[in-house]
């Protein structure tokens, strides 16, 4: 297997990705085809594809925020059991990220990440990938070291429309596995920034972040 890195739309890997996110996500949850030329030619956004015997199986996006000196998983796509591809796109990005913060002189503190849940919304059958089940993926993020981010939580929809899309945990991996708790002020700016693309707020999601603003602090507890 190999895991590339795509910087261009253009790029025949991509559009076999982009295949493959229609397929496993809802469509609030999928960014329009022409509208990921920013994000692919952006240094600061890396999405990789694993590909086996010529066609796309897995795929990750992700990013590295030098001024928090965090990480955000945007997605993880495992489109094939039985190649060992959760170990394989995670040990990649991990060791991707762990390079990345080498170079901005500190150790990794932690990574974001969106997690599904289905003991409050079912309806997720994520195209009948199977590896992709939302009870599965739970667990195997829980086992990586994620924890839920405590605060309701809602995101902008991914069309634009102004519409909150809810059946979330926002959650957080922090690499010192004695951490309880994150600034509030850290997952404002971050949440912030990470949707600023998106001009159209619902009023759920600002409503969210006035409320966070309001803390100090937000507890980390286990998914």
């Amino acid at each position: 297997m190999d895991y590339i890195r795509i910087t261009n739309i253009e790029d025949p890997l991509f559009a076999k990705m982009h295949k493959l996110l229609g397929d496993v996500f809802p469509p609030e949850e999928v960014l329009e085809f022409d509208l990921w030329k920013g994000p692919l030619e952006d240094p600061g956004i890396r999405v990789f594809v694993t590909v086996h015997e010529g066609e796309v199986v897995g795929a990750t996006e992700y990013r590295y925020y030098p001024q928090w000196n965090i990480a955000m998983t945007d997605f993880t796509i495992v489109g094939v059991p039985g190649l060992g591809l959760g170990r394989f796109l995670a040990k990649n990005r991990e060791d991707d990220l762990n390079r990345l913060a080498k170079e901005n002189g500190k150790d990794l503190f932690g990574m974001f990440a969106e997690i599904y849940d289905p003991y409050e919304k079912e309806d997720f059958d994520f195209g009948g990938v199977k590896t992709m089940n939302p009870f599965v993926r739970r667990e195997v993020l829980s086992h990586l070291g994620y924890k839920k981010v405590n605060f309701p939580y809602v995101h902008p929809s991914w069309q634009n429309d102004g519409e909150a899309v809810s059946g979330l945990d926002f959650c957080f991996m922090p690499m010192d596995e004695s951490v309880t708790e994150i600034s509030s002020s850290l997952v404002v700016d971050f949440l912030t920034d990470y949707y600023s693309i998106l001009p159209n707020k619902p009023e759920k999601w600002l409503q969210m972040i006035e409320n966070l603003k309001s803390e100090q602090t937000v507890e980390l507890l286990p998914l």
